[in-house]
């Protein structure tokens, strides 16, 4: 892994905004605990040799973060934002009572002050560009105080197609999806795969992809992420998810492929969009992404 130094002036987070949320979860695993009682929801997953923490943060961007928890240690991905989420999330952390042994930051920086990162490759650079840092700006803008500082510590990158054993648990690095920041799909173990977005059963938003090549880099994410023959599947955006939710969610996009060279304007593509899916979650969103659809026609 080939060590960095993270400038003071990397941007927090990434994404603007988050998919339509679905309360439901999705994901076929069992789930062991949830603590109701702090900011968001705490969920808990045993695994093999390992336990997934799963925290929905319930915050303006629908964010999520995840402790991977090994026999002797920790190891943390993307942690929160907001200061509210920060603190439910570092008291929960001491909670388990291990010592961290690694912080990963992907997608979303978040409240890790001056401890050291792991990174995916590129990502470093990517922090300190005019995108992601305007993207900050305007965090700054719209929440000022509310959310966290930015992080100080030195990164180190892990290159695509590699696994490193991080607590003792293998974390493999995929490419994630080209349409996308440099970030990667995280293959933890053997059952879970990390994306930005959580392959949730809902309707995508324009966020997620803007135009048709955008579908398809979607698309060859999806695959991938279902190749790992994990079980579960969790994003920085979005409940935990199963297999078959990633089976829908390739058919859906190959929905929309045939919705766009069947409809001529957008007003047309939403309205059969809707009707091909009657009562999925984030029907409000389809009416902008279709428009971002027909914009390049």
């Amino acid at each position: 892994m080939k060590k960095v130094i993270l400038l003071a002036t990397a941007a927090l987070a990434v994404a603007a905004c988050s998919q339509q949320k679905n309360a439901e979860n999705n994901a076929t695993q069992q789930t062991a605990e949830v603590d109701s009682t702090a900011v968001g929801r705490f969920e808990t997953i045993d695994l093999d040799g390992y336990r997934l923490h799963i925290y929905l943060t319930d915050d303006m961007m629908g964010d999520a973060s995840f402790i991977i928890e090994g026999q002797d240690s920790l190891v943390t991905l993307e942690q929160p934002l907001f200061k509210a989420n920060a603190n439910a999330f570092d008291k929960y952390l001491a909670s388990i009572g291990k010592p961290v042994a690694e912080r990963i930051a992907d997608f979303h920086l978040g409240n890790t002050g001056d401890a050291p990162l792991i990174m995916p490759q590129g990502m470093p650079e990517v922090v300190k560009g005019p995108e992601y840092s305007g993207m900050m700006n305007h965090f700054a803008q719209e929440y000022g105080d509310a959310i966290e500082p930015l992080p100080t510590g030195s990164t180190e990158e892990v290159a695509f197609d590699s696994t490193v054993s991080l607590a003792g648990i293998p974390f493999t690095f995929y490419k994630g999806a080209s349409n996308d920041f440099p970030g990667a799909n995280i293959l933890i173990g053997k059952e879970v795969v990390y994306s930005h977005w959580a392959p949730e059963k809902t309707h995508i938003n324009s966020l997620y992809a803007a135009n048709i090549q955008g579908i398809d880099a979607r698309l060859a994410e999806l695959e991938q992420i279902l190749s790992t023959g994990a079980d579960i599947f969790v994003g920085g955006h979005g409940a935990p998810s199963s297999a078959d939710d990633v089976r829908f969610r390739i058919d859906y996009l190959n929905k929309i492929k045939q919705l766009k060279s069947e409809n001529s304007d957008a007003d047309s593509f939403a309205a059969a969009l809707i009707k091909a899916y009657p009562a999925l979650p984030g029907e409000d969103g389809v009416s902008a992404l279709a428009q971002a659809l027909y914009s390049g026609n």
